[in-house]
């Protein structure tokens, strides 16, 4: 596609039918990509000088060089919380969702360690990360406090940072109580919202799933419905590799995180309120985030950036990894400068 458009609005909104919903009442703009609304003139500039580079002359295409990591790990009230470092620079987080772990970021990691300090945690439960308790109760709460620590343990004074689906719900929960400490955050198929009932409903039916059945099986029946139509024929191999990954997590874990999800509040207050940018990345075919749930969302931010990703459903991060790296790109360069 052509150049990304930056949009810096006052009295100034786009317009743009997605599968029979209209955005926003205005000018229209291309559909894989729309930084928001900005506040200030009404007025676009162009975003992207090359189909490869952002403004700032960045690549953000994968480069296929290895990632030079180092795997860490802090205690956290007793356990033991593991995550990888990449790269130097700004401050960038990672937060993953439910059933994976740091190693879902792999697409992005390759290209923006080259720019960014990246911090990638294994939440806890996920991977070598310890869970918190023993006890099924467990808080959205719960795990950004964990991430806080972790922060704090590196000495982070300012990050921006981005969360795929639960992991956005951790943090919107970490911008609202440390939000002098968040340059920008941003969603990757996330939601400010609270779980509707019917979605409590199935969340509790999925606790007791797991626990007759087990996580490998749980994971085999859920995960399929992340991707959209197309990736999931076109890329059954990578389809399954999600699927394995998921597979060895312990049954406790992935209910804790269910009961959490479950339990979390309404934190659109936190988007009206920001004082910082947001993005938002959104996929047509999400079925776990729907886009007519996402979008009214994004107006509440002042500062907005946009994206909705065409036939992709809800892991855009490997469904259309050149994209969300150049979009990511652009938003790091517009919170950090």
């Amino acid at each position: 596609m052509g150049a990304a458009y930056q949009f810096h609005r006052s009295l100034f909104y786009l317009e743009k039918t997605v599968m029979g919903t209209q955005v926003f009442p205005g000018s229209s703009v291309d559909t894989d990509c729309y930084p928001g609304r900005l506040v200030g003139m009404a007025a676009a500039t162009e975003h992207c000088a090359g189909a490869n580079c952002n403004s700032a002359g960045i690549q953000v295409y994968s480069t296929g060089k290895k990632q030079v990591s180092m795997q860490q790990v802090l205690q956290y009230n007793g356990k033991l919380l593991y995550y990888h470092t990449y790269g130097n620079g700004p401050v960038l987080v990672l937060l993953h969702g439910f059933a994976e772990d740091g190693s879902v970021w792999e697409y992005q990691v390759a290209t923006l360690q080259q720019h960014y300090r990246l911090i990638v945690p294994d939440l806890p439960g996920t991977g070598s990360s310890e869970v918190l308790h023993p006890a099924l109760e467990t808080s959205i709460d719960d795990y950004a406090a964990a991430v806080w620590a972790l922060l704090q343990h590196e000495q982070v004074q300012q990050c921006v940072m981005l969360g795929h689906s639960m992991g956005g719900y951790i943090t919107l929960a970490i911008a609202e109580q440390h939000g002098h400490a968040l340059q920008g955050f941003g969603f990757v198929h996330s939601t400010a919202l609270p779980d509707s009932e019917e979605k409590k409903a199935n969340r509790q039916r999925g606790i007791e799933m797991i626990e007759a059945y087990g996580a490998a099986a749980f994971v085999k029946t859920t995960t399929p419905n992340l991707f959209s139509a197309a990736y999931k024929q076109q890329h059954a191999a990578k389809t399954e590799a999600l699927i394995r990954k998921g597979a060895t997590f312990g049954n406790l874990a992935l209910q804790q995180y269910y009961y959490a999800m479950m339990q979390r509040p309404d934190r659109t207050a936190v988007l009206s309120g920001s004082k910082v940018p947001v993005l938002f990345i959104i996929g047509t075919e999400d079925v776990a985030v729907p886009l007519k749930d996402v979008l009214p969302q994004t107006y509440l931010p002042a500062v907005a950036y946009i994206h909705i990703l065409g036939n992709v459903g809800h892991m855009g991060m490997w469904e259309a990894p050149e994209k969300v790296n150049r979009y990511i790109t652009a938003f790091m360069e517009d919170c950090i400068r």
